[in-house]
C-alpha cells in the first residue's frame, strides 16, 4: 500500500494480455481474480488470507542466521503466493530489502536488490525453478522442489556477498576518513567552514554520532562559537540531528558523494 500510494495513476494499471482488458491496482489491496505468471498459476484469490497465515508463521520470529538464510525463501514464497495484481515483484524485494536491513543492520549501505537487478535472467531463472513441482522422493517433502529452492538461496546469498564487496571496494572504508578530512580543510581555507569543523566530522566518524554537549571540548572552544560551527554544518546538509538537542550525525549528502565516495554515481558527461 505504501508503495503504490507514492506512484503516478499511470503506473497503476495492468492490461490482461488475453483479452486485453485493463485493470487497475489497487494500494494495498489483494488481488480477486486468478492470475498466471509465466507458467506458474498463482494460489486463488480466497485462498491468500490462509497463505499470508502461513507465511508469517514460518517466517517470523527466526534467530540471525536462520532470517538471513530464510530470506530467499520467503523472497521466492511470496512471488509464488502472489498476493497483488501488479508489483509483487518489487514488493518482495522491497521486502528482502528489509529483512535483511533489519536482521543486519546494514544501514542500507548495499541492497540485494540492486544485485538482483543485475543479474535478471538467472535471477527469473531461479524464480522459475522454484516453481516447479518436487522432482523425486529426493526433492523435500513439500509440493515444491526443495533442491531448486536450496539452488535459489545460494543465488541470492553470493548476490548479497557480491553487494558487499562491491560497496565495500566504491566506498572504500580504509580511506572514507582521510577523503572527507582533506574535503573539510578545502572548505575551510575556502571559508566556506569555519574552522575546527573537521573534529566534529572526524569524531562523528570514529563514534557514530556526537552529543551537543560534548563539542565546546572537543573544540576548546565557547557555547557560542561552538553552536555557530554546529549550524554551518547543518546549513551545509553535512550533519543532521532530530532535534536541537539531539546528537549530531554526518548525513552523506548525495551532492558530495563525487567526492566523498569515488564511483559510488556514473559521471556526469
Amino acid at each position: 500500500k505504501r508503495f503504490c500510494e507514492l506512484l503516478p495513476d499511470e503506473l497503476l494499471w495492468v492490461e490482461n494480455t488475453d483479452n486485453g482488458e485493463r485493470m487497475q491496482v489497487i494500494p494495498g489491496a489483494l488481488r480477486e481474480r486468478d492470475v498466471k505468471v509465466g507458467q506458474h498459476i498463482a494460489v486463488s484469490p480466497g485462498a491468500l488470507p490462509r497463505f499470508f497465515t502461513r507465511f508469517e508463521r514460518t517466517y517470523s520470529g527466526l534467530g540471525k542466521a536462520e532470517t538471513i538464510i530464510a530470506a530467499a525463501a520467503a523472497h521466492h514464497r511470496l512471488l509464488w503466493v502472489h498476493p497483488f495484481l501488479d508489483g509483487n515483484g518489487r514488493v518482495a524485494r522491497l521486502m528482502s530489502h528489509s529483512m535483511l536491513l533489519d536482521v543486519l543492520d546494514t544501514g542500507g549501505i548495499w541492497s540485494i536488490a540492486r544485485g538482483l537487478a543485475r543479474n535478471v535472467r538467472s535471477y527469473k531463472g531461479h524464480l522459475a525453478q522454484c516453481d516447479l513441482p518436487r522432482r523425486n522422493d529426493l526433492d523435500g517433502r513439500g509440493n515444491l522442489s526443495e533442491e531448486s529452492l536450496a539452488s535459489f538461496t545460494r543465488f541470492f546469498l553470493e548476490t548479497c556477498l557480491d553487494q558487499v564487496k562491491f560497496m565495500e571496494d566504491l566506498v572504500q572504508p580504509d580511506r572514507l576518513r582521510d577523503r572527507i578530512l582533506i574535503w573539510v580543510e578545502e572548505e575551510i581555507r575556502a571559508d566556506a567552514l569555519p574552522q575546527k569543523a573537521g573534529r566534529i566530522l572526524e569524531a562523528i566518524l570514529y563514534r557514530g554520532e556526537l552529543p551537543r554537549g560534548d563539542v565546546p571540548d572537543l573544540l576548546g572552544a565557547s557555547d557560542r562559537h561552538s553552536r555557530r560551527v554546529v549550524a554551518a554544518l547543518i546549513e551545509h546538509a553535512i550533519v543532521v540531528s532530530e532535534s536541537t538537542r539531539a546528537p549530531l550525525r554526518l548525513a552523506f549528502p548525495a551532492k558530495l558523494a563525487s567526492r566523498w565516495m569515488p564511483g559510488l554515481f556514473p559521471e556526469q558527461r
